[in-house]
């Protein structure tokens, strides 16, 4: 697939001299741009995968009317990130 342009954006320009400051060494205006429209759009992915969850779920509920306690859920919940940080800080830590 062929590349394309996004369209020219004018901003203020402090912010260009922000932006020129927080530059790495081997980035340029364009590689920061587009790893912020990357970001944005990654981000804009998971909110509406997450709202489209939420939703799910209160539907459900509404069908069901089944619902967890919050401890039990935020219990679930925290096993979940402890068995994670356990397997990223691999063995014998």
């Amino acid at each position: 697939m062929k590349s394309c342009t996004l369209p020219a954006v004018r901003i203020q320009p402090e912010l260009r001299a922000e932006l020129e400051a927080v530059l790495g060494e081997e980035e340029n205006i364009s590689t920061f741009v587009a790893d912020a429209v990357r970001r944005a759009v990654d981000f804009r992915r998971v909110q509406t995968d997450f709202h489209a969850r939420g939703e799910a779920a209160w539907q459900d509920y509404l069908r069901t009317g089944v619902s967890h306690p919050v401890d039990e859920v935020f219990d679930r919940v925290q096993a979940r990130i402890d068995a994670r940080r356990r397997e990223l800080q691999g063995p014998g830590t």
